[in-house]
């Protein structure tokens, strides 16, 4: 049985019919699209909270103060050290593993301070993570006291935060729109589109028009 010809209608392929298709349409499509998926992400992960908590480097009478701020920045770096977390877990109640996921430090070239900074899904468990860490970094550093001449303490504790530290169910859906809305964009750049100069397709007669034209011959 022949197929429809070529001028039918019935027989455009995909790229013909987005190519029919109003401009606004897969703009619309991709924000609506990306917006819904953005909101679901946003639902199905839970809200994740940060807790801080500051050390700082005092330099020992007769020490030059600039050791203070190079060693605040080598303390920054190994309290994340198994070493460090070995002694924090026992205070913060959590494995390792976790406080190794979940602790993150950051130092300031300008001031001798440490500060570490700790996530969870729980906002209590994120405070005794950052104070556990920050005891473990302070207890260590007393034990090299008497040859880097420079002390650690505690400058500020970790309290309870208030807010979560991860995005909203607003923000997810405000990304995802963005995104979709981009996607959107791109495919319609990239879509077949009919010039206005651009030849009719010729239609191929079927066999019975072929037969009555050879006789009207």
């Amino acid at each position: 049985m022949p197929g429809p010809a070529p001028g039918n209608p019935r027989g455009a392929g995909p790229l013909a019919r987005v190519k029919n298709l109003p401009p606004w349409f897969l703009l619309a499509v991709g924000v609506l699209l990306g917006g819904a998926l953005g909101a679901s992400y946003g639902l199905v992960t839970p809200a994740t909270y940060t807790a801080t908590s500051y050390v700082v480097a005092v330099p020992a009478k007769q020490s030059d103060p600039q050791a203070a701020l190079g060693f605040a920045q080598a303390y920054g770096r190994v309290a994340t050290q198994l070493a460090v977390l070995g002694d924090a877990q026992v205070w913060a109640g959590v494995p390792v593993r976790t406080l190794r996921d979940s602790v993150r430090t950051a130092t300031s070239p300008d001031a001798p301070m440490v500060a570490v900074s700790a996530t969870s899904t729980r906002p209590d468990l994120a405070v005794d993570m950052a104070n556990a860490v920050s005891r473990a970094l302070t207890r260590h550093a007393d034990f090299t006291e008497d040859s880097t001449h420079v002390e650690l303490q505690q400058f500020a504790r970790a309290t309870r935060p208030n807010e979560a530290s991860s995005a909203s169910l607003t923000v997810t859906g405000l990304v995802g729109a963005s995104a979709g809305g981009l996607l959107g964009g791109l495919l319609l750049l990239v879509r077949p589109r009919r010039t206005a100069d651009s030849p009719p397709l010729a239609s191929v007669p079927g066999p019975a028009t072929a037969a009555d034209a050879h006789r009207h011959l």
